[in-house]
């Protein structure tokens, strides 16, 4: 049954953070490629990490990251407005990579077929 619950929690925090992001936070930083992939709520409730996917080089996604942890507390007070809880949870940012990851493992496995298909074709004959 809690566990129903927080997966509920964490689905609405996921929605009402990544408005607040989208509409609220005037951060010249924070550009509209930020997307809230998934929350983690701890049981308690006190604690959240906010995992975010992001369109931009290396150097843009620790500036992005840096100020979105610098804007939690703001994100946290404009998000408690939409959603009725009894502790909201304090936010912590962090870098959700499965997506570069994914792609990644798609690459490697492409460039494999690719190699496999550049091989001469094996003979079969065996030496005696």
């Amino acid at each position: 049954m809690k566990k129903n619950r927080l997966e509920r929690i964490n689905s609405l925090l996921k929605e009402v953070i990544f408005e607040v992001i989208q509409k609220e936070v005037r951060n010249p930083h924070v550009n509209t490629f930020v997307t809230v992939t998934r929350v983690e709520t701890s049981a308690d409730l006190h604690h959240a990490k906010v995992y975010i996917s992001l369109i931009a080089t290396e150097l843009e996604k620790e500036k992005i990251l840096a100020a979105l942890q610098t804007a939690a507390g703001f994100i946290a007070v404009n998000a408690a407005k939409k959603v009725e809880l009894r502790y909201f949870p304090s936010l912590t940012f962090k870098l959700d990579t499965a997506l570069e990851e994914h792609l990644r493992i798609q690459e490697l496995l492409a460039q494999i077929e690719r190699e496999k298909a550049a091989r001469p074709p094996e003979t079969g004959t065996e030496h005696e």
